[in-house]
C-alpha cells in the first residue's frame, strides 16, 4: 500500500515512452504507511516524567471549562469541579482516554479514496483559515468563494494531498454566518476525497454533520468517520463553550475532532521546551478525556497548533528547532497513550514565496515526518504565519508532500537482487543507462520533481530563466484547465442545495462566529 503507483510499460517506441514520462499522474496516493523509525528523543523515564507532570497539572492546577454543559458532564463523570475549574484525577483521565480508538478508516465520497488512519498510517491535509490569498497572478488580496473552489480543485488534483480540508481561504463574499454551509458544499462538490468539517460553533457543526448525513447517510457515519473537526483550546488551560459545543456535536455523531491546544511557546506556555510540552499535554488530555465523557469509544485525535514566539517582537515563528523538538516529544506522548495525533506541516512566516518560506517549510516537514504524525494538517499553501494561502506555494507544497511521502516510506528492498545482478552485468567502467533493470525502474528509482529545475544554467537561461513562483503558477493554471469535476449524485446535490437555502433563510445574517486556525 505504501508504494507510489508505478505505470506499466507500454509499446510504441521512444516517443511513446517520452509522452508517458511527461503525462501527469493525478491518482491519489494511498495513505502514507511510514517505513522510517519514529524519532524518540525522550527516554522511557523522561516520557513517564512528562506524563506525571501533566497529570499533576490536571489534578492540582486544573483546567477551566467555560461551558455549563461540560461542567455538568464532568460532575456526572466524577471529576472535582470547583466553579469553572475542573480538577481531573489521573486515574479518571487514563480510564477515559483508554477508550479512544487507536485507528480507523476515513470513508470518502469515492470509496477508492477511503483511507486507513492511525498507527503507521498518515495523511496530508492542506492549510485552512487564511483571510488572504496570493492568487494565480501572485497578487495578495481578499479571497472569494470562487477562490476556495479553486483550492479545493487543486487539492483534488494533487496526488499526495489526501483531503481538501475545509476553508483553505475565507470566502469573504459570503456572510460570516452562512460561510460554513458554502465551505462544506465546496468540499463535497469539487472533490471526492475526505474533508474537514467547520467547528466555528455548535450549531454550525450540526449543519456540517447534517450535510454529511445527506451525502453519506446516518448509518455510514455510525460505522466510520467521514469528516474531521478541529477544536482549539485557549492556552493556558482553558476550553470555551464555542469549541466544546462543536466537540459534542461531532462526538455524538461518531466523528473525530482534533483536540488542539493553541500553543505560542513563550507567550501562553513556559519559555522552555519540556515544561511547554507538559502543559500542552495536559490540555490535550483534558479534551481527549472529555470526548469520551460525551460518547465512550468515539474517535478523537491528539492535536496541537504549535508555534514559538520571537522574544524580540512577540510574533509567531515557524521552522524553529524548538518546534521540531516539541513535535518529536508530542509524537512520543501520543504513542504512549496509544492515540493518533495531529501536527502542522510546511509552515512559513515569509510574506512571499521566497527562500525563507522554503527553508521554514522544509525544516517543519522533515521534523513532522520523523515525529510520526498521523494527521498532517496545513500541508499546502501556508505562508505569512497563516495570514495568506499562496497558489504557487500550494502546488509546490503538494509536490513536497509527495517527496516527503517517498522518503517516509523508507528503503525498498524488493529489487535488491535484481540491482546486484545489474552490477555483475555492467562491470567496471560501464554504465547502467540502458540496462534492463534501469529501464524497468527508472520511474520509481529516484523521485523526479516536476516543479524544481535541475537543468544546466545554460539550458535554464535558454528556456527563459523561469523561477519557481512563475513555474508553479503556470502549473496551477494547467491543473485548473485540466480539472474534471467528480460529479455528485443529482439527488444528493439537490438535497444539499435545498438544505443550504433553508438554513440561510433561518440563520440571522448578523450572527458573528469565531474563525478556526
Amino acid at each position: 500500500m505504501g508504494d507510489l503507483p508505478v505505470r506499466q510499460a507500454r509499446a510504441g517506441g521512444r516517443g511513446a515512452r517520452r509522452a508517458l514520462r511527461a503525462a501527469p499522474d493525478l491518482a491519489m496516493l494511498p495513505a502514507l504507511k511510514r517505513g522510517l523509525p519514529d524519532c524518540a528523543p525522550m527516554s522511557p523515564e523522561e516520557v513517564e516524567r512528562l506524563d506525571a507532570a501533566s497529570m499533576a497539572i490536571l489534578e492540582e492546577v486544573g483546567v477551566v471549562f467555560r461551558d455549563p454543559i461540560a461542567l455538568a458532564d464532568w460532575k456526572r463523570a466524577g471529576a472535582d469541579v470547583r466553579g469553572e475549574r475542573v480538577h481531573l484525577d489521573r486515574g479518571l483521565v487514563r480510564a477515559l482516554i483508554a477508550t479512544i480508538p487507536s485507528g480507523w478508516t476515513y470513508r470518502a465520497r469515492n470509496p477508492e479514496r477511503s483511507l486507513p488512519f492511525g498507527g503507521r498510517h498518515s495523511i496530508f491535509v492542506p492549510m485552512t483559515g487564511a483571510p488572504f490569498l496570493r492568487d494565480l497572478e501572485d497578487v495578495r488580496r481578499w479571497p472569494t468563494l470562487a477562490d476556495l473552489n479553486m483550492f479545493h480543485k487543486l487539492a483534488h488534483m494533487s496526488p499526495a494531498l489526501h483531503s481538501t480540508a475545509h476553508h483553505i481561504v475565507e470566502p469573504m463574499d459570503r456572510k460570516v454566518s452562512h460561510r460554513h454551509l458554502h465551505i462544506t458544499y465546496s468540499s463535497m462538490k469539487y472533490s471526492d476525497k475526505t474533508f474537514m468539517g467547520m467547528t466555528t460553533s455548535g450549531r454550525n457543526a450540526e449543519d456540517v454533520l447534517q450535510m454529511c448525513e445527506i451525502l453519506f447517510g446516518r448509518d455510514a457515519m455510525e460505522e466510520t468517520p467521514v469528516t474531521t473537526g478541529n477544536c482549539n483550546g485557549n492556552s493556558p488551560l482553558v476550553w470555551d463553550e464555542t469549541m466544546l459545543s462543536a466537540m459534542r456535536a461531532f462526538c455524538r455523531r461518531n466523528q473525530p475532532v482534533l483536540c488542539s491546544p493553541f500553543v505560542l511557546g513563550g507567550a501562553n506556555t513556559p519559555a522552555s521546551v519540556a515544561p511547554a510540552v507538559a502543559q500542552l499535554n495536559a490540555e490535550a488530555l483534558s479534551a481527549l478525556a472529555y470526548t469520551q465523557v460525551i460518547r465512550r469509544g468515539c474517535p478523537a485525535i491528539y492535536g496541537h497548533y504549535l508555534s514559538t514566539v520571537s522574544m524580540k517582537s512577540g510574533a509567531p515563528m515557524a521552522g524553529t528547532p524548538e518546534i521540531s523538538l516539541m513535535n518529536f516529544m508530542i509524537g512520543q506522548m501520543a504513542r504512549f497513550y496509544d492515540v493518533p495525533w495531529r501536527t502542522s506541516n510546511l509552515l512559513g512566516g515569509a510574506k512571499t514565496f521566497d527562500a525563507q518560506a522554503g527553508y521554514e517549510s522544509a525544516m517543519t516537514m522533515n521534523a513532522v515526518l520523523h515525529a510520526g504524525a498521523n494527521y498532517i494538517w496545513h500541508s499546502a499553501g501556508w505562508n505569512e504565519a497563516g495570514m495568506h494561502c499562496s497558489v504557487a506555494k500550494f502546488v509546490v507544497d503538494a509536490e513536497m508532500c509527495a517527496m516527503g511521502y517517498r522518503m517516509a516510506e523508507g528503503i525498498r528492498w524488493d529489487d535488491f537482487e535484481a540491482g546486484l545482478a545489474a552490477v555483475r552485468d555492467v562491470g567496471p567502467g560501464g554504465h547502467y543507462l540502458g540496462h534492463p533493470h534501469t529501464l524497468e525502474n527508472f520511474e520509481r528509482a529516484f523521485f523526479l520533481p516536476k516543479l524544481f529545475d535541475n537543468s544546466s544554467i545554460e539550458q535554464w537561461q535558454a528556456e527563459g530563466a523561469v523561477e519557481i513562483t512563475e513555474r508553479a503558477l503556470a502549473h496551477a493554471h494547467k491543473l485548473l484547465a485540466d480539472y474534471e469535476e467528480p460529479k455528485l449524485d443529482p439527488g444528493i446535490d439537490e438535497a444539499l442545495r435545498d438544505y443550504i437555502a433553508r438554513r440561510e433563510a433561518e440563520i440571522p445574517a448578523e450572527d458573528a462566529l469565531n474563525t478556526e486556525y
